[in-house]
């Protein structure tokens, strides 16, 4: 029996995938793995039994990924299960910003119960009147699942569409149409788009990476739109740009004392993945990532540890050891294998920087001992026999 916790409320659609054998628990106290949304788990302690944490999203800022390193619990994220939800808002983001909708609608209802308020909307709307989005420039930066639907999306709209990711995986660039002009320098983008969205993941090297530098860079009167993350834009150089006049709108899905409420900003109370088939989506997908983990030990979407599949278990047992990557460590497991006549069926290790993650099919009924003597090996984390 398997045992799981919830820290934020998960959709049904998700844990209904759970089988019978599988418990909810109220606390994280004896839970195999912890499934979260928003809740933030830097202050929280982990149980010895904790495997596995997932989050149902793909931000994983709320969770301390290094100490769950060094623990052996592997967090998974969900790439992709909230994408469409995200790109619509970022579609609609650029509406809000092209037009004056807010304004508008804010004007009719300031004049509601008035009779002549169609005759005096008619004098009133070209205070409102903006621009179209077709014919227009539009630069992505980060084509991930997110960026590539947005990329596609604005296509479909008849914007012209600049895409820049370094990084940028084979999947993804199937998914984009041919029609997207890719650069190679994100200057382009800057100098050349009317309006730009960053999609890329934060972390210390995208941190501030909108600021003064950037901004400048872009052209007058361009419109920043962040659905990603808030520090990856240092809104202090971003406001000063709307204040000049370097920028028209900013377009955040964060709010935050410094932009909410302030003149040029468009700030939506984090509604990216708000949707409810985004949920649906990405409570599935953290479900099937831990009942693949914790039944066949395999590890799809980590964050913290190197992905490593190697099917579903057959009639072996399957070890699986977290451990750190360093020298000699597959000889010492299969040096304790040997020294008890265990006939190893398969074997894979696959390293993410400083940790490994090792699997071996043993054709053995009695295990008895070995995950204690795995277990005293210096550097490994967390010893588990699946059988």
């Amino acid at each position: 029996m398997y045992k799981y916790h919830c820290l934020n409320a998960i959709s049904k659609s998700g844990l209904d995938i759970f089988p019978e054998t599988y418990e909810a628990q109220e606390t994280m106290e004896y839970a195999d793995a912890v499934l979260v949304r928003s809740a933030s788990m830097h202050e929280m302690e982990f149980p010895l039994c904790l495997k596995a944490v997932a989050r149902a999203g793909a931000g994983v800022n709320n969770i301390p990924l290094e100490a769950c390193a060094e623990r052996g619990i592997v967090v998974f994220n969900t790439p992709g299960a909230n994408a469409n939800g995200v790109k619509e808002l970022v579609i609609a983001g650029m509406l809000l910003a092209s037009r004056d909708i807010m304004g508008g609608i804010e004007w009719v209802k300031a004049h509601a119960g008035e009779t002549d308020v169609a005759k005096r909307a008619e004098k009133q709307k070209k205070e409102f009147a903006g621009c179209e989005i077709e014919g227009k420039r539009l630069g992505v930066i980060g084509l991930g699942a997110i960026g590539a639907l947005v990329a596609n999306a604005a296509l479909h709209l008849g914007m012209e569409v600049y895409g820049y990711d370094p990084y940028l995986s084979v999947d993804s660039a199937w998914s984009l149409s041919r029609h997207i002009r890719h650069v190679k320098d994100v200057n382009e983008i800057y100098s050349q788009c009317d309006y730009i969205t960053v999609h890329v993941p934060a972390s210390e090297n995208t941190k501030g990476m909108i600021g003064k530098d950037a901004v400048q860079k872009m052209k007058d009167g361009a419109v920043l739109l962040n659905f990603a993350r808030d520090i990856l834009v240092d809104e202090q150089d971003v406001m000063d740009a709307l204040e000049n006049g370097k920028l028209k709108k900013y377009v955040t899905d964060f709010p935050n004392p410094q932009t909410a409420g302030k003149d040029g900003v468009i700030v939506i109370p984090h509604l990216g993945a708000s949707t409810e088939e985004s949920e649906e989506n990405c409570a599935k997908m953290a479900v099937k990532e831990i009942r693949e983990y914790l039944e066949n030990g395999n590890i799809r979407n980590s964050v913290n540890y190197p992905d490593c599949d190697m099917g579903k278990r057959g009639s072996n047992a399957r070890i699986t050891i977290l451990h750190h990557n360093v020298p000699n460590m597959i000889g010492q497991f299969t040096a304790i294998l040997a020294g008890r006549d265990l006939n190893i069926a398969d074997l894979t290790n696959k390293s993410r920087g400083k940790y490994a993650y090792t699997m071996i099919d043993v054709d053995a009924e009695n295990l008895e001992g070995v995950e204690k003597d795995i277990e005293k090996i210096r550097d490994v984390l967390k010893v588990r026999i699946i059988s």
